[in-house]
Order: C-alpha cells, then sequence, then structure tokens
C-alpha cells in the first residue's frame, strides 16, 4: 500500500462486521459491536448504498467475510483455553478483539501489527472510544513489504510464550518474499504450542481469463488504492506449503466447509464465496 495512506481494505472489512451485527441476532454470523465506530461515516453510508450492488458482482464475499470474523473468533476461544499467553495481530487494520473480548484484556498481552498510516488512524479512533490506549495492547508500525517482523522483539513480544498470530485478510496483499519471511519469522520465534491461523485465496483465482467480480475491481483500483492482490496459494497445496515453512496439525476449511458450518436455519440460502479458504496450524507440529 501506499506509504502515507490509510488502507481503504480496512475501512472495508469493518464494514462488512458492521453491516453483519446490524442483523437479528438469530440471522447474524458475527457480532461487533464497536465495528461501525472504527469506520468513517461516510465510508459506512457509501457501503450501505452500494452493499447489494458489490454482492452481486462478488457474490459470497460478504459472507466469506462473515464467516471469517466468526471462525477467527472461535479458534481464538480454543486457543485461550489451552492457555495462550500472547496474541499477536497482523496486519491488524481495524480489527477490534483485543477490545471487544474480556478474556484477552484479563490476560494476555496483545501486540498489533500494521502499516503505520494506518495504525495511526486506528489509535485516533481508540483514543475517541475509549478516552485512552488499553494498557493490554502494544503498537507495532510495520510494513512487511519493507520490514522485518523482528521488530517485534523491540516492543517485549517474548518467544518464549505461546503465542497465536492473526493473519486475517492479509497474505493476499504481500510479495511471495514477504510471506516466506512473515512465516519463517513465526516458526523460528514462536514457543512450543503456538498457533497461527490465516485466510488465503486459491492462486488460479488471480490469473484466470474470467476473473470475479472482487478480484477484477480491487486490481483496477490498485494503483489509486495502493493495495494489490497478489499472493495466492492453489487449492489442495495448503499443507504442503506449511510443512515446508515448519508448520503441522494442519486444519484447512474451504467455503464449502465454512458454509456447513456457520450457514444454517435462516441462513442457509447464504453463499460463501468459493476461492477462499481459512487454515490454522501449529507451531512445529
Amino acid at each position: 500500500m501506499k506509504k502515507t495512506q490509510s488502507s481503504v481494505t480496512a475501512q472495508g472489512i469493518a464494514f462488512a462486521r458492521a453491516f453483519e451485527s446490524e442483523k437479528k441476532a438469530e440471522e447474524r454470523i458475527c457480532y461487533d459491536p464497536l465495528a461501525r465506530r472504527l469506520i468513517d461515516p461516510a465510508y459506512y453510508f457509501l457501503g450501505r448504498l452500494f452493499a447489494g450492488y458489490g454482492e452481486r458482482k462478488g457474490p459470497g464475499v460478504m459472507g466469506f467475510l462473515a464467516v471469517r470474523c466468526r471462525y477467527i473468533d472461535d479458534y481464538l476461544a480454543e486457543c485461550l483455553a489451552v492457555g495462550l499467553e500472547q496474541l499477536v495481530i497482523l496486519g491488524a487494520g481495524l480489527d477490534s478483539r483485543a477490545y471487544r473480548l474480556q478474556e484477552l484484556k484479563e490476560r494476555v498481552k496483545v501486540f498489533e501489527v500494521d502499516h503505520p498510516a494506518t495504525q495511526k488512524v486506528k489509535i485516533g479512533k481508540i483514543i475517541k472510544i475509549f478516552g485512552s490506549l488499553p494498557e493490554h495492547v502494544t503498537y507495532v508500525p510495520i510494513d512487511f513489504n519493507r520490514e522485518d517482523l523482528r521488530e517485534l522483539f523491540s516492543y517485549g513480544y517474548d518467544k518464549r510464550k505461546k503465542t497465536l498470530f492473526i493473519c486475517e485478510g492479509v497474505v493476499y496483499y504481500l510479495t511471495a518474499e514477504s510471506v516466506n519471511q512473515t512465516f519463517a519469522f513465526v516458526a523460528e520465534n514462536s514457543a512450543p504450542g503456538s498457533f497461527i491461523i490465516f485466510d488465503y485465496l486459491y492462486a488460479s483465482a488471480l490469473i484466470t481469463g474470467e476473473k470475479r467480480g472482487e478480484i477484477a475491481r480491487m486490481q483496477r483500483t490498485e494503483r489509486f488504492t495502493g493495495e494489490g492482490l497478489v499472493f495466492g496459494i492453489e487449492e489442495g497445496t495448503i499443507e504442503k506449503f506449511l510443512r515446508a515453512r515448519g508448520f503441522g496439525d494442519i486444519v484447512n476449511t474451504s467455503a464449502e466447509d465454512l458454509h456447513k458450518k456457520y450457514f444454517t436455519g435462516t441462513n442457509q440460502k447464504r453463499i460463501v464465496a468459493p476461492i477462499y479458504a481459512i487454515v490454522h496450524a501449529s507451531v512445529g507440529g
């Protein structure tokens, strides 16, 4: 992304959470009461105005964003149950987990890692909402495509502690080299029993002649946003990809799996875009 520009994508992801959270309790998949307060009011208004159009052009994207948030929340709860000590949110954007999940506030050190321009906006929003920055959250300004995650050590990261790395909606925008460096850091600087969870899109979706609407749109607007879709992992190869980088206990969850898990009852007719998946794994394994 551009050096001095806050992430446009971060606003869009937060809007998706806000949009889902406003549904009735029995219908919504994820719930983030802070999402609407984290985004600009003008962006929220435009999001509401064009939500239907966006879904027609990229069917199932909103569904995927909703289940992705819920799936990662659920996995985080599992990690907390087995003694999680640190949480590192890579490309944190306008993520609100550190502020809405009580267990994190009580006993887990949280590191939010993100591009300096986006993080500056985020910090301003948090101060406006809460009056001050929470003591359990440390903000680490890093540009993944230009800087090394070893900067975490300067901010108090302890590689001896059981850690979860959340990388939500991030790897799409990184170069292959940056992806490899990120995963190498996690594998080499995490305590036994640490974990990583991230979502990815299938590499073929980036190069096919008939791209899905959301992919084509983001590639068209890259020169304005500075956020380009450049990295994918092909369907069926994620286990090989992660084992080669030092991870084990790999659980891959496809769009179909996510639909079966979350879109039940009144949500049965909703869809999850088929080109995305979520995977979690342990360090070493």
